[in-house]
């Protein structure tokens, strides 16, 4: 039991202002479909998180963490580029994309997952507790803690707030943290 609350704990405190945070922010204010949203994070979650306390250890050693971070500050700089890329469901607020928001939110949480403080903070929990249900349980447990209120939040504020300063504060965000995560790369490669 220690291991699922410590688990739950760490996570939803890890998760608060994350760029998951912000993503289901973002995918709420897009889809307006909660639901569906709140199921793909629940989804995605679950995989990533027993991945992460299967295998998250042995990944980070093969490619280290130089690597992780120029994959990181890669990762964020294109997600502020597709939050900037209009799509049928701008135009259209009612509407799906190609996919719909449960596979897109499935596929957009499980990929920002990797590589993120709740990700090595599993990993780091199913080697401290040694039980990948507990800690994989505990670790979703705690990211829909923090993540439902903002996909509600983000569901009810696309209704009074412009769609367009939405993805243009995310994008900025999302920027930001691409420009950090690959100076800090470049800090450790002597740039």
């Amino acid at each position: 039991m220690e291991a699922l609350l410590i688990s739950t704990g760490v996570v939803a405190v890890a998760e608060i202002g994350d760029k998951t945070q912000l993503l289901a922010l973002v995918l709420a204010a897009r889809f307006r479909k909660p639901i569906p949203i709140i199921l793909g994070i629940l989804i995605a979650t679950l995989a990533n998180h027993a991945l992460a306390a299967w295998a998250g250890s042995l990944v980070a050693g093969w490619l280290g963490a130089d690597v992780m971070r120029w994959i990181l500050g890669v990762s964020f700089l294109a997600m502020a580029v597709w939050i900037m890329i209009p799509d049928a469901v701008d135009d259209d607020t009612g509407g799906d994309s190609r996919f719909g928001p449960l596979i897109a939110t499935i596929v957009t949480f499980f990929l920002l997952e990797i590589g993120d403080k709740t990700q090595i903070a599993t990993v780091a929990l199913s080697a401290r507790f040694n039980d990948l249900m507990l800690v994989t349980a505990g670790t979703t447990l705690g990211m829909m803690l923090a993540n439902v209120p903002a996909v509600l939040l983000g569901e009810k504020a696309a209704t009074k707030v412009p769609l367009k300063l939405v993805h243009g504060i995310a994008a900025a965000i999302f920027a930001v943290l691409g420009v950090l995560a690959l100076l800090n790369a470049g800090n450790v490669f002597g740039g």
